[in-house]
């Protein structure tokens, strides 16, 4: 595993549980207001950390942790993504993954080897406008099967967005409820301006906390429900 970073305790990572953060190293996507550049762009790479030192920190957390997620970066670039999980449930723990979706392939096989307890898959867009906001082509079926298999799993599952005022608007979030509709969870991530891919995304906004509520609202009969985080 191409780890990059471990953050060795969470309490807002995996809902209701005390957690570790696995960073993996590497992504597809170049979304302009990431704030893990330094996973995403090789010319900032993090040092990698290696994978048994990452083991023996979570063996020695056993009884005192609940949980371990595991984001990135994206961690279904990841090979071995599969082999890690199984040996960091081994240890006892509850595995959360969180993903882009640009992989179906390597979730249905989690998904099919029950390997994890929760998934949070991040939405970018309405799916006409997913290379705009991810800034590189893709096969948007690719996301739109990665929806259906996290829905159709029975594994507990949250989608989420972060809203960029001038990337998506009232229409296209309403659109994402629909591409979602029957989900349990979505969570709506207001943008912050600090630490980003994209150094123009400094000056972007995302919209106040009363109407991103309010849009939780509208999308009350497509999920099951909606926060702002």
């Amino acid at each position: 595993m191409n780890i990059g970073g471990l953050q060795k305790v969470s309490l807002i990572d995996y809902p209701g549980e005390i957690c570790a953060v696995i960073f993996t190293r590497g992504c597809d996507f170049r979304c302009g207001y990431c704030y893990n550049a330094e996973l995403v762009l090789p010319e900032r790479y993090a040092e990698l950390i290696p994978e048994q030192e990452v083991l023996a920190f979570l063996r020695g957390r056993r009884g005192r942790l609940d949980a371990v997620t595991i984001t990135g970066g994206e961690p279904t670039w990841q090979a071995d993504l599969p082999g890690f999980i199984r040996k960091v449930k081994e240890l006892g723990f509850l595995v959360k993954l969180d993903t882009n979706g640009v992989n179906p392939e390597m979730l249905k096989e989690i998904i099919d080897r029950k390997r994890v307890d929760y998934i949070a898959m991040d939405i970018k867009a309405p799916l006409e406008k997913y290379r705009d906001v991810i800034n590189i082509n893709i096969d948007t079926r690719r996301i739109a099967a990665s929806i259906a298999l996290i829905m159709g799993s029975g594994v507990p599952c949250e989608f989420r967005t972060t809203v960029v005022k001038s990337q998506l608007d009232e229409q296209d979030i309403l659109a994402i409820g629909k591409l979602i509709k029957g989900a349990r969870r979505y969570v709506l991530q207001k943008f912050l301006p600090d630490k980003v891919l994209d150094a123009s995304f400094l000056d972007r906004t995302t919209y106040e906390e009363d109407y991103l509520r309010r849009l939780c609202g509208m999308l009350k009969n497509d999920v099951g429900e909606c926060a702002v985080r």
